[in-house]
């Protein structure tokens, strides 16, 4: 089952509004970079600087949004920056803290339903209150799971691997806190794989996340999952009937920066 057409509207609409309103606002970066524009020109520099404007729109706010409007249009509960409120108690903290050690060692199985286990036999019930690894990316209710995403970027580094780890296994913790019969189930999501045709495969991922179940969404697996059927290639045509209707729009602003 497809998008729907107040779906893919709602998409195509964010997009176009999202880049017309960065192009209104832009302004070339002031900053005295002679040898760059010398090399490059400051109209191509320009654009340069007005795309790492944009990946940082998305890391920010489109992949979050867009998957609000395909989550909502599958039917699931969804939220972005969801507040996870919760208190993890001494012996549960340890008991993450050991997980997460052991991982890292890769001294245990990293299938997640196991270390879930351990923590949901280890929890107390704490105060609705607020933890620092309280701000949840995306949450997504389908049927009996909480599902809480992390959505990163594209090429996380090591550090970033090993503490996204950690984050995930307290927000299980967190929920686990508030109610021990519930099935949370944290995950990292990448927007899109940069390594297409190949898998991604890094090596910073190996006996760490629990691959073979989900625990790390990568492009078409993240987008499928939250639109609850297989509209990765609709949602690529969308980002790209959005660019076609931008392009004369961005080629003549950035044809401002050329004269100038």
């Amino acid at each position: 089952m497809g998008l729907n057409r107040k779906t893919t509207k709602a998409i195509y609409e964010l997009l176009i509004n999202t880049v017309l309103e960065k192009l209104k606002e832009y302004k070339p970066e002031t900053t005295h970079m002679p040898f760059h524009h010398r090399l490059l020109g400051k109209d191509r520099y320009a654009i340069f600087s007005f795309i790492q404007s944009m990946n940082t729109t998305f890391g920010m706010s489109i992949w979050e949004q867009v998957a609000v409007i395909l989550a909502r249009s599958a039917g699931y509960i969804v939220e972005r920056q969801y507040e996870l409120l919760g208190e993890i108690n001494e012996e549960a903290e340890k008991i993450i803290s050991e997980i997460h050690f052991n991982l890292r060692k890769g001294q245990i199985n990293p299938r997640i339903a196991d270390q879930i286990s351990q923590i949901r036999a280890n929890i107390k019930e704490g105060e609705h209150k607020k933890d620092p690894d309280s701000i949840v990316d995306l949450y997504i209710g389908i049927k009996n799971t909480d599902n809480y995403i992390d959505i990163t970027t594209a090429k996380p580094n090591m550090k970033d691997f090993v503490a996204l780890k950690l984050k995930l296994l307290r927000w299980a913790g967190l929920r686990l806190s508030q109610d021990k019969e519930s099935n949370p189930i944290p995950r990292l999501a990448i927007p899109y794989n940069p390594y297409h045709p190949q898998p991604y495969e890094r090596w910073t991922l190996k006996g760490l996340y629990d691959l073979d179940n989900g625990e790390i969404l990568v492009g078409e697996e993240f987008w499928n999952f939250v639109g609850g059927g297989e509209i990765y290639n609709e949602l690529l045509d969308i980002f790209q009937e959005a660019g076609q209707k931008l392009r004369g729009k961005i080629n003549k602003r950035f044809a401002e920066f050329a004269k100038n």
